[in-house]
């Protein structure tokens, strides 16, 4: 008799399951739909399906509670309701813990990932600010957030037209 102990499986990775969904076949697909929204398929536009049950897988293993989210949401709030005003956004912004941050710069591709700890890891080492990371790639000093592309350059003055003398 053949005992072999069984291993329980991991689950697999949220790529790995949205890779698959081209694969299942249509009960499948309507199957998962139900566990994911609980209720029937609204049409039968497989591709339709397919980019909805990605999006619901990518949603329910990537939400998570960020506290610092909340708080500069929190302040935001307030300012609304004090001044009757929304600023615009607060300069903080970094992006999400695990953002892979990708830069070609003279014909090299450099790899920048976000840290849950608001640092930022670049060839094995930890970094305070992407203007360092900027400036470690360059060797001059840039905006990391420009670099990396995180926010447009500055828009000039309208008021400041070129070529006039002042």
């Amino acid at each position: 008799m053949n005992t072999s102990t069984r291993i329980p499986a991991t689950p697999p990775s949220v790529l790995a399951q949205i890779a698959r969904l081209p694969e299942l076949p249509m009960p499948e697909i309507k199957a998962l739909w139900q566990k994911l929204f609980g209720a029937d398929t609204p049409n039968y536009n497989r591709p339709f399906l397919e980019r909805r049950i990605a999006y619901r897988l990518q949603e329910i293993e990537f939400r998570k509670v960020d506290a610092h989210l909340l708080e500069r949401n929190q302040r935001r709030i307030a300012s609304l309701l004090e001044t009757g005003k929304v600023k615009k956004r607060d300069g903080e912004t970094r992006p999400a813990a695990g953002t892979v941050l990708t830069r070609e710069y003279r014909d090299v591709e450099y790899r920048v990932i976000a840290t849950a700890d608001g640092q930022y890891e670049f060839n094995g080492r930890m970094y305070q600010s992407l203007s360092m990371i900027a400036r470690e790639i360059t060797g001059t000093r840039w905006s990391g957030p420009l670099f990396f592309g995180l926010k447009g350059p500055a828009k000039p003055d309208p008021a400041v037209k070129k070529g006039t003398r002042r």
